[in-house]
């Protein structure tokens, strides 16, 4: 059991939990992920962590609830348990000194990306971070990323913020002016395919983390296949890191919506129980 120390609401739909998990604290890496449970029958929930204070003994975890799994975790409030915390599980990021980094995060993305932006800066390179949504109050984590950061560009759709137009206008306009020698893309799956094909005309390495696919997270349900470079690979035990350049995004958009009627059916059916 995993207590509950503190919690905000980003936005509507996205909140951040900060819970005891002391070992985890202690062991994490930036890339890493943990499994949550709410019950000893609950769905198993991978979440990326985003900080981590050793001191304190906490990890924190951002979450936006669009099922009936992040619906009842978003219920939960300050000491409350979640039920398991498992983890840090997933490959870590490969931190070294690239050089120029554009950091790309999307959304949620963005949690995920906030500890390997503070590694490479750490690491010696000068990062450049994007963060895209489509309107202002879905940019989350944004003075964290700029504590880190040589520089913060903010995109949204709607123009509500920072600049209008999405994550790869802000991508085209760094790489016009100087030299970028590693992209880093974290968030929803068809963004991160177009950053792959913007940085790939570019010849940029290019990395994305492909955690929004994982269920199971130990390897043993292979809802999280993909095809990398044309062969199979698990993103939980393989990943969740990748080389965009490699990954067949098309398969992957393509079976992120094979339980939609099924997780539609199952939310409606917990709403109408509330």
């Amino acid at each position: 059991m995993n207590k509950i120390v503190n919690k905000e609401f980003f936005s509507e739909n996205v909140v951040m939990f900060e819970v005891e998990a002391p070992e985890i604290a202690k062991s994490r890496k930036p890339g890493n992920f943990v499994i949550i449970r709410l019950g000893e029958k609950g769905e198993r929930v991978p979440l990326t962590i985003a900080k981590a204070d050793e001191e304190r003994g906490t990890i924190t975890i951002v979450a936006q609830r669009i099922g009936v799994s992040t619906y009842k975790l978003a219920n939960l409030n300050v000491g409350d348990y979640i039920h398991d915390v498992v983890g840090p599980l997933g490959h870590p990021t490969h931190i070294y000194k690239a050089g120029t980094v554009l950091a790309c995060g999307g959304g949620v993305g963005v949690a995920p990306l906030l500890p390997i932006v503070k590694a490479m800066k750490e690491a010696g390179n000068r990062v450049v971070s994007i963060l895209a949504a489509r309107n202002k109050g879905l940019i989350i984590l944004e003075d964290e990323i700029r504590k880190y950061s040589d520089e913060v560009i903010i995109m949204t759709d709607d123009g509500s913020y920072g600049k209008k137009g999405v994550v790869t206008v802000g991508m085209e306009d760094v790489i016009a002016r100087e030299k970028v020698d590693l992209c880093i893309a974290i968030g929803p799956a068809i963004m991160m395919k177009f950053c792959a094909l913007t940085t790939q005309k570019y010849e940029i390495p290019t990395v994305v983390s492909l955690n929004t696919i994982m269920v199971d997270g130990t390897g043993m349900c292979g809802a999280c296949r993909v095809k990398v470079d044309g062969k199979t690979r698990f993103v939980c035990v393989d990943g969740p890191e990748f080389d965009a350049h490699k990954v067949d995004f098309n398969e992957m958009l393509m079976r992120m919506g094979g339980y939609k009627d099924q997780e539609k059916e199952a939310f409606e059916a917990y709403k109408n129980a509330q």
